[in-house]
């Protein structure tokens, strides 16, 4: 068992992000960061990597899977396949992006990376697992070919440093670079939500892709990032599923096969816009978007603070431990990152929520500690506390109290 040191990209990340944000503020761009939405893309970005940490083996046993059994060529690891290989990624990477994008089943994974209203660093963190699985499963095209998988895994590593790059507005248009990379000027441009901005710039680091299938486009007005359909909401929950409850939506809606194809697997574009709104209304998830107060921001600072501190333990040590202890940290955390999405948005079920996530790390403590079955005290502590001091009415006056 070795310590996994893929862990310091994780305060990495952080780092980044605060340097971006300190020179925002020197160059007074402080709109370029807003609190509620940099935390949601925060809490997007901590699953995708938790997540991924029960599936990155298997992304390479698959790669060796295909490469074993159906690999075309056998490709040597020669300098300049280093080359080929990197082209090769980018262009399958555009194609998986392009159809995610055009797709709605694939969409419905893709959309949580676009919902950010920001473009800057956090927006690059709004990655979730299933499109984590989605574009590794066209990543197969890869050892079908003949590339090795270890050298399919470290060019995913630089192809995905490079692109986190590419997600700033402080970084003006870069000459005659504009010509061969995706710079972040030509990532805003795909992330924004005007009209000739649409379904422009798929490529990830180079933009040959684009030129040749007609989906370029440089900056010219500034952008308005986010959907051209904003989601009225900042859960967690609603953030990753809303979409594919508009596709089951549109199809129990669909009169006949062919309309029923097009809910799965039809464009985005054509989806009917009045059924967003209806799932809001249904869903509760119409409340209008608002500012934090600084009691509040405080304890839920404290909060994601611990999940990263956790997130990154958890990803450094992952090998040494037990599926018990790996299966309690991510339920912990779920919980955690559901929480933090119903604090900004003040949800008045959230003390619930907090007994529960309460009740569960006793109980994980207490069976780590083997005196699992004196658990019960501790529960009924807290039910005696909550009957006593009315545990509710303190949360809400306290944490619930914000009201815009």
């Amino acid at each position: 068992m070795t310590v996994n040191y893929l862990a310091f990209a994780i305060p990495a990340f952080f780092i980044f992000v605060f340097i971006e944000y300190q020179i925002a503020q020197r160059r007074k761009r402080e709109k370029i960061f807003k609190y509620e939405s940099s935390i949601a893309n925060f809490s997007v970005g901590i699953a995708e990597r938790l997540l991924n940490l029960f599936m990155a083996a298997s992304f390479y046993q698959v790669y060796e899977w295909v490469y074993s059994h159906y690999a075309l060529f056998q490709i040597p690891n020669k300098w300049y396949v280093w080359l080929l290989l990197l082209l090769a990624t980018d262009f399958v990477w555009y194609w998986y992006h392009r159809l995610g994008h055009e797709i709605n089943f694939l969409w419905a994974a893709h959309i949580v990376h676009h919902q950010s209203e920001e473009f800057n660093f956090t927006a690059a963190a709004r990655i979730t697992t299933i499109q984590a699985i989605i574009r590794n499963i066209f990543w197969c095209v890869l050892p079908l070919i003949g590339f090795q998988p270890q050298m399919i895994i470290t060019i995913l590593l630089v192809h995905g440093a490079y692109s986190f790059f590419t997600h700033t507005q402080l970084i003006g248009k870069l000459g005659w670079l504009e010509y061969v990379l995706i710079t972040p000027s030509l990532h805003g441009v795909h992330h924004a939500s005007d009209e000739k901005y649409l379904d422009k710039n798929y490529g990830d680091v180079f933009v040959f892709w684009d030129k040749l299938f007609g989906t370029f486009q440089q900056e010219e007005e500034p952008p308005k990032y986010g959907l051209t359909h904003p989601i009225k909401s900042y859960s967690f929950l609603w953030q990753h599923f809303h979409y594919y409850l508009e596709i089951a939506e549109a199809y129990r809606r669909a009169d006949g096969p062919k309309a029923k194809w097009n809910a799965l697997f039809g464009s985005p574009a054509l989806m009917d816009q009045n059924i967003r709104p209806a799932l809001e209304v249904r869903y509760f998830q119409n409340k209008e978007k608002k500012q934090s107060g600084s009691k509040f921001k405080k304890y839920l600072n404290i909060q994601l603070i611990m999940v990263v501190i956790t997130l990154t333990a958890n990803t450094m040590f992952y090998s040494f431990l037990s599926s018990i202890d790996r299966w309690a940290i991510l339920i912990l955390v779920l919980i955690t990152l559901i929480n933090i999405g119903a604090l900004l948005e003040q949800r008045i079920w959230i003390y619930y929520l907090e007994a529960f996530r309460l009740i569960l790390l006793f109980a994980y403590l207490f069976y780590v500690l083997q005196i699992f079955k004196w658990v019960i005290f501790p529960i009924v502590l807290l039910v005696l506390f909550e009957r006593t001091y009315s545990l509710r009415k303190l949360y809400n006056k306290y944490i619930l109290s914000f009201r815009g």
